[in-house]
């Protein structure tokens, strides 16, 4: 049987039911047990079985013939349903998987804004720690980059520095990462060695 959370427990069995015409434990012609035997194989109410069947019949997979039972119609026809059955699980399971990507980014987002802040506030208290303490550097008319983003000038390659906040207009920019831009009288916070404040203003300003 088929245990999908994406699916409802008809779809299940209308899928397992193709799967056995296609593999022609059921061929063309043949009657398939009625709607409550089938009921207390899968051990569902009658109503699963008749929106299952429902199912198989809207796609000419089976046939219900009053007095007649549930008649298979085209193995081939089965085929073709399991197949659009599983582009449509494929698709589900991706949309699940992305989801959750994005949570955890947002989580991971969260945390590195977190640790940020504490750095800050930590080296604002103890500002004798200068291995993490934020240089404050300002974006002026002599920058050459001016509207462009952190990852495309490669600011951590040519500065060794890492930028972990942006005041501008008041308000600070937690871990803008490598899309944020560089806009004139922001006041970077940057992170390095000792060396990284001079590479910083050298970098800005002598391009």
């Amino acid at each position: 049987m088929y245990e999908n959370s994406v699916t409802s427990r008809y779809q299940e069995i209308a899928l397992d039911i193709a799967n056995m015409i296609y593999k022609e434990n059921f061929k063309e012609g043949d009657k398939l047990h009625g709607r409550s035997t089938l009921a207390g194989i899968y051990n569902v109410s009658p109503e699963t079985i008749r929106r299952a069947i429902k199912l198989l019949e809207d796609v000419d997979v089976v046939k219900s013939h009053r007095g007649s039972g549930i008649i298979v119609l085209s193995r081939e026809k089965a085929f073709k349903y399991i197949n659009k059955f599983k582009n449509i699980e494929s698709v589900a399971s991706y949309k699940a998987t992305l989801s959750n990507l994005i949570q955890q980014q947002k989580d991971l987002n969260n945390e590195i804004e977190g640790t940020i802040e504490k750095i800050i506030d930590y080296t604002s208290r103890f500002s004798n720690t200068t291995a993490i303490t934020p240089y404050e550097i300002e974006v002026t008319e002599k920058c050459a980059f001016i509207g462009k983003s952190i990852g495309g000038v490669s600011f951590w390659q040519h500065t060794g520095a890492t930028i972990v906040g942006i005041r501008r207009n008041n308000e600070t920019i937690l871990s803008p990462g490598p899309y944020a831009t560089f806009e004139l009288g922001d006041i970077l916070l940057v992170i390095g060695e000792e060396k990284v404040y001079n590479a910083v203003k050298m970098f800005l300003e002598d391009n």
